[in-house]
C-alpha cells in the first residue's frame, strides 16, 4: 500500500499530482532547485528536499540526487510526472531496485518505445502504418544528407528523448541539415539528458492526433478515447481537445484499436499516449509517450475520471475495471510566459498577480502563484486553462472568455494569441492542422487584445485612478480636491504609452471628473484601484494595479497594459545604435563574429541557450561588427549588449 510519494518534478504537475495523494490520504514529497525553493509545489507538500543546483541537470535530471531525496524523507513510491526523468528506463529501474513502487510504466516498455525508430519497426510488424525514419546516431553529416535525400524532403530532425519541440528542426535544404542536426543534438541533450536524434519525413498538412491507453498488471489494456493537438508553435502544442473534431465514431474506434495493439505489444502498465498523424483520412504512428501527458486534463474533463488516481491505484496492484463513456468537449489552452510578437522568445521575471474567474466547466493546472518567479532554467509553461462544456463551440467561447478576464500582471504571455486562435472561424469549423500557424500570422493573432478605443479608455482610468492614488498618500491638505485651484487653470495632465498610441489625458477633478475629448462617457466611481464608467448608459469597470511607471488595467472586455511617462525626459545616455540585446538571461552557447566582420541582415551572430532552447540571435541589419561583449559559454542578464553593428552607411566614418 502506498503511502507517501514523491514527485520527481516540479510546478503544475507536481501540484496535480499532490492534490490526488491528498484526497487518497497519501503523503507527498517535493524536491525543488534553488530557483523554485519558494514556488507553490514546495510549499504544497508535506515533506520537501531541496537539491543543491539551479539547472535542469543539476536538479531535476540528476538521478542519483532523486533517489537520495526519497531515501531522506522516506517515501515508498515515486511518481515522475512528465519531462525529466519521466520516460528514463534507468531511473525506473533504480527506482525499483531501491525498493520503492515506481507509478509508471515498466523500464521495459520505456526503453523498447524510447527507442523511436525501433519502435517504428515494431508497431510497423503490426500492421499499423508508420512515417520513413532514419537514426542519426553516429551517422557522418555526408550520410545524413543522403538519408534526408532518401526519405524526401522537407524532413524532420527529432529528439528520440522527450518530446514538447524541443531538441526538433524542420529541414528543407540540404544545405541546413547539419547545423539542424547538431543544434538538435545540443538542444535534447540539455533538456533530456540524451542527445540522440533521428530523421523522419515530414508532412505538409497533417493533424496531430493521439489515443489516451491505460494498462494494468494483469494485461488489460483499454482506450480512453482520442485527443486533438494539431495547433501547434515550433512543434509544441498549445491548445488541445477532445474529442477531435474531425474523427466519426468508426475512426475512432479504429484508431483506439491500433493503439490497444501498440501498447499490448509491451505489456503496458499505467497512463500512456499513443500519437498518430492523421491526413486525408488516413492515419501514421508517430510515437509512444510512456507517461501521463500535459494534457491528460481534456481526457479527464470528458471521461469524469482522475488519471492520477488511477496511475497510483494500478501501481499499487488494482485491476482496471472501466467502461468509459464520452461526455461534452473539452479544450485546454497553454498559457506560457513567452513573446509571440517576438518570434515567441521566453519571458522571465515577477508575476506580480495571476488569477482567473471562477465559471463552471473552468480548471486552473497552474505552478505559478501571486509572487512567483518566472525562471530562465526551466520551461516558461504558466498554466492549463481548461473549460468543459456540452458542446465544442461553447467550450471555445468559455474558454476564450476565461482567458480575456484573467489577471496577469508582470509577464508577457501567449493569451491573446490562445484567444484568438479560440476565437478564430477556421478553428471553431474544426478546420485545423499542425500548420494553423504557418498560415495565420501569429504577429496578427497575438496583438493586444484591446484596440485602440479600448486602451483609450483604460488610460482615461489610469489617468484619474493615479489621481486618487496620488490624493490618497497626500500628508497636507488631503482634505482639497485633486488639481483645486481658486482661479481657473488649464487641466491636469497625464500621459501613458500603450500598444497602439501614445495617450495624453488632460482632466479636471476638482468638481467632479471631466475628461478633454472624452464625450458620452460619465464617470461613476473612481478610486485608486477602481474606475467605472457609463457609456451610453452602459456601465464598465476597469480594476488598475501599478507597478512602478506600469499600469495593468482589468475589464471584461480586455486587459489594458500602460507604462506611465514621466514629466520630465531621463537625462542618462543613449546606448550605441545597432546593439544587439539578449532578450532573456541564458547562456551563450555559440559566438559566430567578431570584430570587424561585415555583415547582412538576419546572419546569425549569437547562439543563447535559455529555458532548455537554443535562440538565435541575428544582425539587425548589415554593416561591420564594432563590438563583441561575450564569449561561449558566458551567463547574460536579459538586456545585456552583446554585440553592436554599425550599418554600412555610417561604417566609413568609424576611426
Amino acid at each position: 500500500m502506498i503511502r507517501r510519494v514523491l514527485v520527481a518534478n516540479r510546478g503544475e504537475i507536481a501540484r496535480r499530482v499532490f492534490r490526488t495523494c491528498r484526497e487518497m490520504r497519501i503523503e507527498t514529497v517535493a524536491i525543488y532547485s534553488r530557483p523554485d525553493t519558494s514556488e507553490p509545489h514546495v510549499i504544497e507538500a508535506d515533506f520537501a528536499v531541496a537539491i543543491p543546483g539551479s539547472t535542469a541537470a543539476e536538479t531535476y535530471l540528476d538521478i542519483d540526487a532523486v533517489l537520495g531525496a526519497a531515501k531522506q524523507s522516506g517515501a515508498d513510491a515515486i511518481h515522475p510526472g512528465y519531462g525529466f526523468l519521466s520516460e528514463n528506463p534507468e531511473f525506473a529501474r533504480r527506482v525499483l531496485s531501491d525498493g520503492l513502487t515506481w507509478i509508471g510504466p515498466s523500464p521495459e516498455a520505456m526503453e523498447t518505445m524510447g527507442s523511436k525508430l525501433a519502435s517504428k519497426h515494431l508497431v510497423g510488424a503490426l500492421g499499423v502504418p508508420t512515417l520513413p525514419a532514419v537514426d542519426l546516431s553516429g551517422v557522418s553529416a555526408p550520410r545524413a544528407v543522403e538519408a534526408a535525400t532518401d526519405i524526401g524532403y522537407p524532413v524532420l530532425v527529432k529528439a528520440s528523448a522527450g518530446g514538447g519541440g524541443k531538441g526538433m528542426r524542420i529541414v528543407r535544404d540540404p544545405g541546413d541539415l547539419e547545423a539542424a542536426v547538431e543544434g538538435a543534438r545540443r538542444e535534447a541533450g540539455s533538456a533530456f539528458g540524451d542527445s540522440t536524434v533521428f530523421l523522419e519525413k515530414y508532412l505538409e498538412g497533417p493533424r496531430h492526433i493521439e489515443i489516451q491507453v491505460f494498462g494494468d498488471t494483469h494485461g488489460k489494456v483499454i482506450s480512453l478515447f482520442e485527443r486533438e493537438c494539431s495547433i501547434q508553435r515550433r512543434h509544441q502544442k498549445i491548445i488541445e481537445e477532445a474529442p477531435s473534431p474531425v474523427l466519426d465514431q468508426a475512426l475512432r474506434l479504429q484508431m483506439g484499436d491500433a493503439a490497444i495493439r501498440v501498447a499490448e505489444m509491451v505489456r503496458y502498465v499505467g497512463a500512456g499516449t499513443v500519437e498518430f498523424m492523421f491526413q486525408d483520412g488516413e492515419f501514421f504512428f508517430l510515437e509512444m509517450n510512456t507517461r501521463l501527458q500535459v494534457e491528460h486534463t481534456v481526457t479527464e474533463m470528458i471521461t469524469g475520471l482522475d488519471l492520477v488516481r488511477l496511475q497510483i491505484e494500478v501501481a499499487d496492484g488494482a485491476a482496471i475495471d472501466l467502461d468509459p463513456v464520452l461526455s461534452g468537449h473539452a479544450i485546454e489552452a497553454r498559457l506560457y510566459a513567452e513573446d509571440p510578437l517576438n518570434d515567441f522568445l521566453p519571458v522571465t521575471g515577477t508575476l506580480h498577480r495571476f488569477a482567473f474567474p471562477d465559471a463552471e466547466g473552468l480548471r486552473i493546472e497552474s505552478g505559478v502563484e501571486d509572487g512567483s518567479q518566472v525562471s530562465v532554467f526551466y520551461d516558461p509553461l504558466l498554466a492549463k486553462v481548461i473549460a468543459h462544456a456540452p458542446t465544442r463551440r461553447e467550450a471555445a467561447a468559455a474558454l476564450a472568455a476565461a482567458l480575456r478576464q484573467a489577471s496577469i500582471h508582470g509577464s508577457i504571455t501567449n493569451r491573446a494569441l490562445l484567444v484568438r486562435i479560440l476565437e478564430h472561424p477556421q478553428f471553431l469549423a474544426g478546420e485545423i492542422d499542425t500548420h494553423f500557424l504557418e498560415r495565420h500570422d501569429p504577429a496578427d493573432l497575438a496583438r493586444p487584445l484591446a484596440n485602440e478605443d479600448e486602451e483609450r479608455l483604460g488610460a482615461v482610468a489610469a489617468a484619474l485612478s493615479d489621481q486618487a492614488f496620488d490624493r490618497s498618500r497626500s500628508k497636507v491638505l488631503a482634505s482639497i480636491p485633486s488639481g483645486w485651484r481658486n482661479s481657473p487653470g488649464r487641466p491636469q495632465q497625464r500621459a501613458y504609452q500603450g500598444a497602439h498610441a501614445t495617450h495624453v489625458i488632460e482632466y479636471t477633478a476638482s468638481d467632479g471628473y471631466r475628461v478633454e475629448g472624452l464625450v458620452g462617457v460619465e464617470v461613476i466611481e473612481c478610486t485608486p484601484n477602481l474606475v467605472e464608467f457609463a457609456i451610453a448608459g452602459v456601465t464598465t469597470r476597469f480594476e488598475v494595479a501599478r507597478y512602478g511607471d506600469v499600469r495593468h488595467l482589468d475589464s471584461p472586455e480586455a486587459p489594458v497594459h500602460l507604462v506611465a511617462i514621466p514629466r520630465f525626459p531621463s537625462t542618462e545616455l543613449g546606448e550605441s545604435p545597432g546593439s544587439l540585446h539578449a532578450p532573456m538571461p541564458g547562456k551563450v552557447i555559440r559566438v559566430e563574429v567578431v570584430p570587424g566582420d561585415e555583415v547582412g541582415a538576419g546572419e546569425v551572430m549569437i547562439v543563447l541557450e535559455a529555458m532548455k532552447m537554443e535562440h538565435t540571435l541575428r544582425a539587425p541589419h548589415s554593416g561591420t561588427v564594432i563590438e563583441v561583449d561575450c564569449v561561449a559559454g558566458d551567463q547574460v542578464e536579459a538586456g545585456a549588449v552583446l554585440v553592436v553593428v554599425a550599418e554600412h552607411s555610417s561604417s566609413s566614418t568609424l576611426g
